[in-house]
């Protein structure tokens, strides 16, 4: 091959691009309502609906380690992977903490007297006891990782509107536990500089019974009942998420 010949074939190979850029890291924990419970759910109720998953879409290389049934201290083995590479890291907890399954159970089986006192007992404990498990869980994400934490609540879950499968006074004792638990989260969050998601208004009108229900009522699998949608988590989770990290 002569000279010409080879600068000419030179010129004509490609030059090795170079590698793509890493996507950003991002660690999403928690439980079912993190997970994605009530869309449609793979291992440990984790579902590609789930808001965790819309948003790393594109944006983040995503470690989804969310799992229903998780407490507090199973958030914390969650966090285990947390490195000085994460660089974004969302929460939903403390729902299992304070039995909420067993709440709704309770609810749904028995009369108004009944379900009031087990709401009332559950309010009880997120107002007196949660906060400490909150600050242990939040004090661990601080130490493993400087990556922005965005800690996401949970929505009222129903309307007061008709048919439901809960009563009025029934679902109006179940919204005040969410509240106390919304206020016990924003507050705790606060306290370690991690931002706080307030779920509450973007799911307003959309609770369990109302006309547009981001929120499963009683359903099959019972697993899903009492859940976020996948409309809960595509327009009231993302959206929030979203307008929390921009």
């Amino acid at each position: 091959m002569n000279l010409l010949a080879a600068v000419l074939l030179t010129a004509l190979v490609p030059a090795p691009s170079a590698p793509a850029p890493a996507a950003p890291e991002y660690v999403a924990l928690g439980d079912s309502y993190a997970a994605g419970v009530g869309t449609d759910k793979e291992s440990c109720g984790r579902s590609d609906r789930a808001y965790p998953a819309l948003f790393a879409r594109d944006r983040y290389d995503l470690d989804f380690r969310a799992c229903s049934g998780a407490t507090t201290a199973d958030v914390e083995r969650q966090a285990g992977v947390l490195s000085s590479a994460t660089q974004l890291v969302t929460v939903t907890v403390g729902g299992n903490d304070a039995q909420f399954t067993e709440v709704m159970t309770t609810c749904v089986l028995s009369d108004e007297r009944t379900c009031g006192e087990r709401v009332s007992k559950a309010e009880r404990f997120v107002r007196e006891e949660l906060p400490g498990r909150l600050d242990r869980l939040f004090g661990g994400l601080r130490s493993r990782t400087n990556a922005q934490v965005v800690v996401l609540g949970y929505p009222r879950l129903f309307e007061q509107s008709d048919p439901c499968s809960f009563s009025e006074a029934k679902r109006t004792a179940v919204n005040h536990a969410a509240d106390a638990l919304a206020e016990v989260l924003g507050d705790r969050a606060g306290s370690f500089g991690f931002t706080f998601v307030d779920v509450r208004g973007p799911f307003e009108g959309h609770g369990a019974c109302g006309d547009d229900p981001w929120v499963n009522d009683l359903t099959y699998p019972i697993t899903s009942s009492y859940h976020a949608n996948a409309a809960g988590h595509r327009d009231g989770y993302l959206p929030a998420l979203e307008a929390a990290t921009s």
